[in-house]
C-alpha cells in the first residue's frame, strides 16, 4: 500500500510538471492586490487601482473622502512621485483632503499596515561574475507558494552598468498572478553572449530544481537572446519571452555583425531542444536599430511557429518605436495581460 501511494505520488508530481505551463493555480492572498476594498474605493476604481498595481516603482496611490483617489507611477523620484499622487486625488477631493494609501508594494493606510515578505537572504546565484536574484522590488512568493518563476535578463551596454536595473513592467502582470520575478544580472565587462548564456542555463536548472512549478525566461536586448540562447537544453524553461532580442550590433557599429543575425536567429530556434512542450513569445519593434531586415526577420520567425507548441509574435506594433519600447508604459498596458494569458492558459492566444 505504501508502495502505491508512492507511485500515485511520482505520478502526479509528473502530471504537475506536464501542466506547468497551462497552470490555473490563484495567486496567494496579498492584501495590496485588494486595494480597492480595503481602501473604501468604488467599484469603477478597479481598472485604474488594477493598472496602478501593473506599474513599476516608485508609485504611491492616495485617497480621500467620497472614494476619490490619484496616483503616480514613475516619472521621478520617490518625492516627486508621492506629491503627484496627492496632487492628483486632492484636484478631486479638495486640498488636504488625501492621504497615503499605497506606497511601491506596501499598503500604508493607518489600521491596514501590510507589507510582503523580503526574499530570504542567501538565495541568490552567483559567481565571480554574475548573480541570479529575486527583485526585492516584486512580490515575493516563494517556491512552496508561487505559480512559478520568471528570469528577466536585462540588455547589454558598452558604458553602462545595467545591473540592479528594475525588470520592464510588463512583467508585474505576472508577479501579482503568482509569479516570483528574479533578475539575470551580468557584470559587463565578464559578460560575452555565449558566457551568459552557460550561466543562465545553470540558474534555470538550479531554480526548477528548488521546486517552482513553472519556469519562464525572459529578457530584453542580449538579455532577450540569451533566452532564445538556453533553449537548446531541454526542461530549463516553459516559456520563453524575447523582448528585442539582439546581439549583433547596430549597423553604425564597428565590426558589427548584423549580416548573420537572421540565419543565427533561425539556428537559435531549429535547435530548440522538445520545442513542441515550449511555449515562445518574441516582440519586435519599428526603427530599431539593433534589427537587421525587419521584413526577414520576422518571415524568419513565422517559419518557425509549427515547431513551438504555442507562439507569439508581436511584430513591430504600431505607435511604439525603438529600441527600449518593451520597458513603455504603452506596451505594459497593451501587451502585459496578453502575455500572461500565453504563458498560463490552456489555449494560448496567438495574437494579441
Amino acid at each position: 500500500m505504501v508502495a502505491w501511494k508512492g507511485f500515485v505520488a511520482a505520478l502526479a508530481g509528473l502530471v504537475g510538471l506536464a501542466l506547468a505551463p497551462i497552470s490555473h493555480a490563484q495567486a496567494p492572498a496579498a492584501p495590496i492586490l485588494e486595494a480597492p476594498a480595503i481602501l473604501g474605493l468604488p467599484d469603477t476604481s478597479q481598472a485604474s487601482v488594477r493598472r496602478f498595481l501593473n506599474l513599476n516603482t516608485p508609485r504611491v496611490l492616495a485617497f480621500g473622502p467620497n472614494g476619490t483617489f490619484g496616483w503616480q507611477a514613475g516619472g521621478g523620484d520617490a518625492a516627486f512621485v508621492e506629491q503627484t499622487a496627492l496632487a492628483n486625488c486632492e484636484r478631486r477631493a479638495g486640498p488636504g483632503a488625501c492621504t497615503i494609501g499605497l506606497r511601491d508594494l506596501s499598503i500604508v493606510k493607518p489600521g491596514r499596515e501590510w507589507a510582503p515578505s523580503l526574499p530570504p537572504e542567501g538565495v541568490a546565484i552567483t559567481s565571480a561574475h554574475h548573480a541570479t536574484l529575486p527583485d526585492e522590488r516584486f512580490i515575493w512568493w516563494g517556491p512552496e507558494q508561487a505559480r512559478g518563476v520568471l528570469v528577466f535578463a536585462h540588455g547589454k551596454e558598452v558604458v553602462t552598468d545595467l545591473r540592479g536595473r528594475q525588470p520592464q513592467s510588463w512583467t508585474r502582470h505576472f508577479n501579482n498572478a503568482g509569479f516570483d520575478i528574479w533578475r539575470f544580472d551580468r557584470e559587463p565587462n565578464a559578460d560575452s553572449a555565449r558566457r551568459a548564456a552557460a550561466w543562465l542555463r545553470d540558474d534555470l536548472a538550479e531554480l526548477r530544481g528548488r521546486g517552482y512549478r513553472q519556469v519562464i525566461v525572459a529578457g530584453q536586448s542580449r538579455g532577450g537572446w540569451n533566452a532564445l540562447m538556453v533553449l537548446n537544453r531541454a526542461g530549463l524553461a516553459d516559456v520563453a519571452i524575447a523582448i528585442a532580442a539582439a546581439a549583433h550590433g547596430r549597423p553604425s557599429d564597428e565590426n558589427n555583425r548584423q549580416h548573420a543575425q537572421i540565419a543565427e536567429l533561425e539556428a537559435l530556434l531549429t535547435e530548440a531542444a522538445n520545442a513542441r512542450r515550449m511555449r515562445l513569445a518574441v516582440a519586435d519593434f519599428r526603427d530599431d536599430p539593433f534589427m537587421a531586415e525587419p521584413d526577414k526577420r520576422a518571415e524568419a520567425l513565422r517559419r518557425q511557429r509549427e515547431r513551438f507548441g504555442a507562439f507569439l509574435l508581436i511584430d513591430r506594433p504600431e505607435g511604439m518605436s525603438g529600441h527600449g519600447a518593451g520597458g513603455s508604459t504603452a506596451f505594459n498596458d497593451r501587451y502585459g495581460a496578453c502575455l500572461l494569458r500565453f504563458a498560463t492558459t490552456p489555449r494560448p492566444p496567438a495574437s494579441c
